[in-house]
């Protein structure tokens, strides 16, 4: 909380409003603290500080900022948006790619600018990756690493501590050894921002070693969330009136593995049994979870979604073998036919590096017949970035930049064209969506929302129709396309 200083007795005329010398003094929560101070009673004012968060990167960072704000809004501040004057700016930054690196740079520029006068937060993976050059350069006040970010609170109350009293405030730097940690960062959630799906962060860290990956650097190994505590955080949000719970993870299918007596498998049954939860959406999981034993055991949990994303990276063998993935293109597809056994038309996604180390023409030819053979949903193309300390920033063969685009245009042409031919499948078909927005086209307002496939459906809003409701789950007769990439259609009767 922000102190100012009062030389004057201060007598307390009301809870927000302070009379001094007959001048009124008005503060946010104008909450009177007295201190001693060269032997002298002084008085101050407490309002509430403002602060204001930024996420860069994936979902399990979004969780992570998400209960920073909860632990800050506990502790007595306002919570604004990035664009509005704050006291404190908190950066969760990402460190994945060269770009996360410069967007993470990026933000904490545009903090400064915002207030130059606040205390600028960053957090996360590049700090993780960056603090040394992060502090020799002062690219921020505070820098607070992976597994630190629960003591959000307690390091910006030790941080105006020590400015209340000087003059300049030296850097903070709270990152720990992340690769020597066996503990998992007990950060809950007890709302989200999101209003019809609520992210779950219920693991962290990685021992895979990728070549091309840094993230086992800066998150750490393997690490899970207690499977009590789990189910305590998807009840409470389930009493809150969440239908759709998406489980996410660093690496989701290593769950339990540090724990010994739990799998992943062993959580989602649990939540299959909580009422008032209609789908359980998983985080990209590792090909090789899925066996026939898993999918099995999975297809009994009927909340469960069809819409699986398991991480390829190439459909070459030799450029797998480079990346150190651990599994083969025949692996990765006998795990695709699996899922299409057991489910009609799942929604199977990926992501693919294209232009990694060493990729040949041939070896890109490799790949390109093979995305086009296993015809998934959606595919998720980026350019291979390299990444200093990892293995593949030392291998030679590196691919051209203009080589790179190229390869990736081709690829993505083929994702949109596949998710296009997906998406026709639904033309005629009913469909559970859960609503979750209202938005307008070509003139017409429609509530659009989500199938448990993951597919973008909207239903036409009429000015007198008050049945359709955000996070309600409705049966839709899918008609066509609005564009070509939304698909509409009306209410079925069967709702």
């Amino acid at each position: 909380m922000s102190c100012f200083p009062v030389d004057f007795f201060i007598y307390v005329y009301m809870i927000k409003k302070v009379t001094c010398e007959n001048k009124m003094i008005k503060g946010s929560e104008s909450v009177l603290e007295q201190k001693r101070r060269n032997g002298k009673r002084r008085f101050y004012i407490m309002s509430k500080r403002r602060a204001a968060f930024l996420t860069l990167g994936c979902k399990v960072n979004q969780y992570e900022t998400d209960a920073m704000e909860e632990i800050l809004e506990k502790n007595g501040y306002d919570i604004v948006s990035f664009k509005e004057t704050a006291d404190v700016y908190i950066i969760n930054t990402c460190s994945v790619t060269n770009m996360a690196d410069r967007k993470s740079r990026q933000m904490i520029h545009r903090a400064k600018k915002n207030n130059p006068d606040a205390v600028i937060v960053a957090a996360g993976c590049y700090v993780q990756a960056a603090e040394k050059e992060m502090a020799e350069k002062n690219m921020a006040d505070i820098l607070v690493g992976n597994n630190k970010k629960k003591d959000i609170a307690q390091i910006l109350e030790e941080y105006f501590a020590v400015k209340e009293e000087e003059q300049k405030v030296p850097l903070v730097s709270e990152v720990i050894d992340i690769n020597h940690t066996k503990e998992y960062e007990d950060l809950t959630i007890y709302k989200v921002n999101e209003h019809t799906r609520a992210y779950i962060k219920i693991q962290d860290g990685c021992n895979q070693f990728c070549s091309y990956c840094i993230i086992p650097y800066t998150r750490g190994r393997i690490r899970s969330k207690n499977p009590e505590e789990v189910i305590e955080e998807v009840r409470n949000l389930a009493t809150q009136g969440y239908k759709e719970i998406v489980l996410t993870g660093i690496h989701l299918s290593s769950y339990g593995k540090d724990l010994g007596t739990v799998n992943l498998l062993d959580v989602i049954k649990r939540i299959q049994q909580i009422e008032d939860i209609e789908r359980i959406r998983l985080g990209s999981l590792e090909p090789r979870i899925i066996t026939e034993q898993f999918v099995k055991e999975l297809r009994a949990c009927d909340k469960v979604c069809p819409h699986f994303h398991l991480s390829l990276q190439s459909g070459c063998d030799e450029t797998l073998k480079r990346m150190n993935r651990k599994y083969t293109t025949e692996e990765y597809e006998t795990a695709l036919n699996v899922l299409r056994t057991y489910y009609e038309h799942p929604a199977l996604t990926t992501d693919v590096i294209a232009g990694f180390v060493g990729e040949t023409e041939e070896e890109f030819e490799k790949t390109r017949a093979y995305l086009e053979k296993i015809n998934l949903y959606e595919m998720h193309i980026f350019k291979y970035s390299v990444r200093e300390g990892t293995r593949a920033q030392k291998m030679s063969g590196h691919v051209p930049e203009q080589v790179k685009t190229e390869r990736s245009d081709v690829l993505l042409a083929m994702a949109k064209r596949h998710k296009s031919e997906f998406e026709k499948w639904y033309v005629g078909r009913k469909e559970k969506v859960l609503l979750e927005e209202i938005i307008e086209k070509n003139g017409k307002k429609y509530f659009q929302g989500y199938t448990a496939h993951y597919v973008k459906v909207a239903v036409e809003l009429s000015e007198n129709d008050t049945k359709l409701r955000q996070n309600e789950v409705i049966v839709v007769d899918i008609q066509g396309f609005i564009d070509e990439n939304l698909l509409y259609g009306k209410v079925s009767i069967e709702f």
